[in-house]
């Protein structure tokens, strides 16, 4: 799998799809700081939510070989900036999480906002029933990172 940096606001899902990936149990746990496993890094969701630290979320990405902008469907506010993936120069994909949650115009909203940031390609997941996980832990363990 190649190396994935997860970006989203507080309480997106991030930590708990890296618990998933991982094949660990899933508790809530506040991520304070970067935190770099294996194939993943798992950054705090004030990084993407104060520009402040976009320097951070930047310098950090340098490691990865992939862009992850994650959005929880149930959120309603723009999280990303239109072009938003554009800064950092990697594939990127999107990833929507608690798709039990949503309903239908919760979807189309959130997969629009992560396509308007520069998600090539978008993945519904819910890490708590287990859907889309499959597919998506298919596409990162491909070599093929170039999304077209």
């Amino acid at each position: 799998m190649k190396k994935a940096i997860f970006i989203g606001s507080v309480g997106c899902g991030k930590t708990t799809l890296s618990q998933k990936l991982k094949g660990e149990e899933l508790t809530y746990n506040k991520t304070q700081a970067v935190e770099f496993h294996d194939q993943i890094i798992d950054t705090p969701g004030e990084f993407i939510q104060h520009r402040n630290y976009y320097s951070a979320l930047l310098t950090t990405s340098v490691e990865a070989e992939l862009i992850v902008l994650m959005a929880s469907a149930t959120e309603r506010k723009q999280t990303f900036s239109p072009l938003f993936a554009a800064a950092f120069a990697k594939p990127c994909i999107g990833v929507i999480t608690k798709i039990d949650l949503a309903t239908e115009d919760d979807l189309k909203r959130t997969e629009k906002q992560l396509e308007l940031a520069g998600a090539k390609k978008i993945f519904k997941i819910s890490a708590v029933e287990n859907l889309g996980i499959a597919e998506l832990l298919a596409y990162l363990e491909t070599d093929r990172r170039i999304v077209k």
